[in-house]
């Protein structure tokens, strides 16, 4: 045990949100807000203790930039705590909180909140650049800033017109992925997750969000997303996306994560600070990697993240007892464990969900993984976590945390 070592204290969640759901009218600003304000009032840290707020964020707006400061503001921890945000896609909440890390251990901080939020439901639209300087004549067309990012994220070389659906569809053709075992995996997502909420086990990762109505104000505190009674029967019945285009199309919307609304936050320090401060870590942060694939099979992102990571500590996956592997597909994940040489029902892999089931809001997603992981290494016997994911444009993402004992 070293004084420096990087922890991970406090880690929290919203609910994650369905796309146009419970959060449709509730800024991104004000979801990731209410979690640092719980950080905040839980730890009883002050200003002085907060070094910087760093937020991932994959589809920022011009209401809330440099989301980390906004929320700094917002959220009542006062005008000198800086704050800023950084996009690495899928991967974003991971990486605000690894580059928090990079930070403490460059001397350059010692204590900052870090984490993820995304409200794809606010996400906007927009139209031609020469409305700026007045278009004269003819027509504006409207493009979904969330659609044009999947197909644009490999850059000008590596144009997807299918997004991110077509390079599922390239990695369950290269690795011969069946669309029954596709909905398989989905079905036992929602299964998990549906249990984990059902029993409670979620509730003390979770800070429930103030939605204000019309008429009456309501805390929600359940993830939207996952679905009770899913069944592969069911799943089967659902309409490929690119099923025009490929008759071989195995891509649904039951068997892909979803776009959703949340966000995620913790408390980075070391073990020292976190004891003058009088907090306990949670978790321990051991170390992490990020690695480039090709954009067109982004999904085996987390095969080269994760043996990187695992090679620098020392590690394998059979030192791992908590495999986090984010659900952007089933076929993609099916494709990772497949380079790992697992099996979906690995014990190790997602016991309470991941992305098809709890969704998959951007910019949060990696964050909200080391938060439920940090809290089932907390709760259970488990030791040691790998938290990892793809990226749309090709790379891929890889944590590796371990239980702080209590």
């Amino acid at each position: 045990m070293d004084a420096q070592d990087i922890v991970l204290c406090m880690p929290l969640r919203t609910p994650v949100g369905r796309y146009g759901g419970q959060f449709v009218n509730v800024p991104v600003q004000d979801l990731a807000s209410t979690v640092v304000r719980a950080i905040v009032e839980r730890t009883g840290i002050t200003a002085a203790d907060v070094d910087d707020v760093i937020l991932g964020q994959a589809s920022p707006n011009g209401a809330a930039p440099a989301l980390g400061r906004v929320v700094a503001l917002d959220s009542g921890l006062g005008e000198t705590v800086p704050g800023m945000q950084l996009d690495r896609r899928c991967g974003s909440g991971l990486q605000a909180v690894v580059t928090a890390a990079a930070h403490i251990k460059a001397g350059a901080a010692e204590l900052i909140i870090a984490g993820g939020a995304e409200s794809m439901s606010r996400t906007e639209y927009t139209v031609d650049a020469d409305v700026r300087w007045g278009k004269k004549g003819g027509n504006m067309i409207f493009r979904d800033r969330l659609q044009e990012a999947r197909e644009t994220a490999g850059g000008r070389r590596h144009l997807i017109p299918g997004g991110m659906v077509e390079t599922a569809e390239n990695v369950r053709r290269e690795f011969a992925i069946s669309r029954e075992d596709q909905d398989r995996m989905a079905a036992e997502s929602h299964a998990r997750a549906v249990a984990a909420i059902e029993s409670g086990l979620f509730d003390e990762e979770i800070v429930p969000v103030e939605v204000r109505g019309r008429k009456e104000t309501t805390m929600v505190s359940r993830d939207e997303h996952p679905r009770p009674g899913t069944t592969v029967e069911k799943l089967s019945g659902l309409r490929t996306v690119m099923g025009s285009s490929d008759p071989e199309a195995t891509v649904t919307a039951g068997n892909a994560s979803g776009q959703n609304d949340g966000a995620a936050a913790m408390i980075v320090t070391t073990r020292v600070r976190a004891a003058e401060l009088g907090f306990s870590p949670m978790a321990k942060l051991e170390g992490w990697a990020v690695a480039g694939v090709a954009p067109e099979t982004m999904g085996v992102g987390p095969v080269p993240a994760a043996t990187k990571v695992l090679d620098r500590l020392g590690l394998s996956l059979d030192d791992i007892d908590l495999i986090e592997l984010n659900e952007a597909f089933a076929a993609q994940a099916l494709s990772c464990l497949s380079s790992w040489g697992l099996s979906a029902d690995d014990p190790r892999l997602n016991p309470h969900g991941s992305g098809i089931s709890l969704g998959h809001p951007v910019g949060a997603t990696g964050a909200r993984m080391l938060v439920t992981a940090s809290h089932e290494l907390a709760r259970s016997e488990r030791q040691t976590a790998l938290v990892t994911m793809c990226i749309g444009g090709g790379q891929g993402l890889a944590a590796v945390i371990t239980k702080v004992a209590s």
